[in-house]
């Protein structure tokens, strides 16, 4: 049998004008780094240099300080009704600028068009809407009567959902009337400086979001500033664990979403055909580079042998190669560093005795790439079942039992997803009441809705974000 030849479909990158450079965004207006430096970011697909972006470092950060400072009187004085028009219509500029701003994301992060267009641009949209009609229900949030904005927020996004993660921060605290201070990703910079345009697009008031471009210093900087009120990150674990060692003693209000390894639970009752579908969509959507990616298959030994038939048929299907067509399925790694990681660690799995497997799949001569990647006969005991990997690489466990099931899935030192595959809803329930994961999908895998709350347990960090739990962290309650 052969698979049917796709002609390519490439999104055309006319829809996207990238500038040569890009300035810091603070008080409003585009400026240059006060001590001059500036960095690279390049296509992860080709390595091709996109533009050229000022670098933040404590200077600017108490610029842009101070600028959310000075901006937050007003701001937080407005009506929520006020506020809410302004995040209307920034989802709006969003919904109109989606195309554009898709492509932008696909160039800058790696990931395939298709997910851009069809995941990332409709959530971003969908929680500037959802905020915007919180904004003037604060009181009847469930927080107590007349709850008051922190002050200025320190938001630090990370590289694998750079506008979407920047939504995640800024609806819920401008809603709630704070000022945001954000530092995007080094690698991935672009959308949140398109994004700083959309605001004085929507006629923002100066101030109210600053964006600084940079790396780990100028993180650092924003989080350690005093006058910053409200510091939210969403990272690794390690970088999150030095920022709440940070803000201890402080009186700094700290969210932490962090990293995870999160268990597929598929048991034989469940619909396989379906569970297939969702583990592909578990470990190789934004190829694994997701913090709730269920990088971890349990599967019930009866049907193991099945299912992973089945896996390696669907994988072969898969298309690895340029982001920008629409027949993608597995765009580029987001940077260098990142696949050596990937690559460190599936060299590892292999020296600690698992079985690799991967479908004949042909890596582009440019750009950074790694081909989905399974590894049977894992034990708890392997590095890969329990470090995460942050890339296209499942590891399969079995499990005889339930009791064994939820024991294995909760044996890990982090609690951020899981996923449930059977067709019995009391089973359902009984195994997702003790599974120790912040978000637990039934018959489906990496399904998010700007009114339901994310956050993890143990090393995933505190603090939800999405739905009226993520305005909590945004208030004095």
């Amino acid at each position: 049998m052969t698979k049917f030849e796709y002609a390519p479909a490439p999104e055309s990158r006319s829809v996207v004008d990238i500038a040569p450079s890009y300035g810091l965004f603070i008080d409003g207006e585009f400026t240059e780094a006060a001590d001059g430096r500036v960095f690279k970011t390049v296509s992860p697909a080709s390595e091709e240099v996109l533009s050229e972006v000022a670098r933040a470092g404590a200077e600017d950060v108490d610029r842009a300080v101070r600028a959310a400072r000075k901006a937050f009187g007003k701001w937080s004085a407005l009506p929520g009704a006020e506020r809410a028009k302004y995040l209307f219509r920034i989802a709006r500029i969003v919904q109109e600028r989606s195309r554009e701003l898709a492509v932008l994301e696909t160039l800058d992060n790696g990931k395939p068009i298709r997910e851009t267009r069809d995941a990332d641009l409709p959530l971003v949209a969908a929680h500037f809407f959802y905020y915007a009609g919180w904004a003037d229900k604060l009181d009847h949030a469930g927080f107590g009567a007349n709850p008051k904005p922190l002050g200025v927020a320190g938001q630090v996004i990370p590289w694998n959902f750079p506008l979407l993660m920047l939504a995640w921060k800024i609806a819920p605290a401008l809603a709630a009337g704070n000022t945001v201070v954000l530092k995007p990703a080094e690698t991935t910079p672009l959308s949140a400086l398109f994004f700083a345009d959309i605001c004085r697009q929507a006629g923002l008031p100066k101030g109210v979001v600053n964006i600084l471009p940079g790396y780990g210093d100028t993180g650092a900087a924003l989080v350690e500033h005093p006058d910053v009120d409200k510091v939210a990150f969403t990272g690794s674990t390690a970088v999150g664990k030095a920022i709440a060692r940070q803000v201890a003693g402080t009186r700094k209000k700290l969210t932490l979403e962090l990293g995870g390894k999160g268990a597929n639970i598929v048991f034989d009752d469940a619909p396989l055909d379906q569970a297939v579908e969702g583990i592909v969509t578990g470990i190789f959507f934004n190829q694994g580079q997701v913090c709730c990616a269920g990088s971890r298959l349990l599967v019930q030994e009866s049907v193991q042998d099945e299912l992973l038939d089945a896996l390696k048929r669907r994988l072969s299907t898969l298309r690895l190669g340029d982001p920008l067509d629409k027949n993608t399925d597995i765009g580029a790694i987001n940077s260098a560093e990142q696949l050596a990681r990937i690559e460190a660690l599936a060299e590892t799995g292999e020296a600690e005795g698992a079985e690799r497997w991967s479908p004949a799949c042909e890596l582009p001569s440019s750009g950074f790439w790694f081909a989905p990647t399974l590894f049977t006969n894992v034990t708890q005991a392997h590095t890969i079942a329990r470090d995460e990997i942050f890339g296209p690489v499942l590891s399969v466990l079995t499990f005889r039992t339930p009791d064994e099931a939820v024991a294995k899935a909760n044996n890990s030192q982090y609690g951020l997803s899981a996923g449930i595959w059977t067709e019995k809803g009391s089973r359902i329930l009984a195994v997702a009441s003790r599974l120790r994961a912040g978000v637990v999908w039934a018959n489906t895998f990496n399904k998010f809705d700007p009114t339901s709350p994310f956050g993890g347990y143990k090393e995933s960090g505190f603090g939800r974000e999405g739905g009226r739990h993520g305005l909590e962290a945004y208030l004095d309650v």
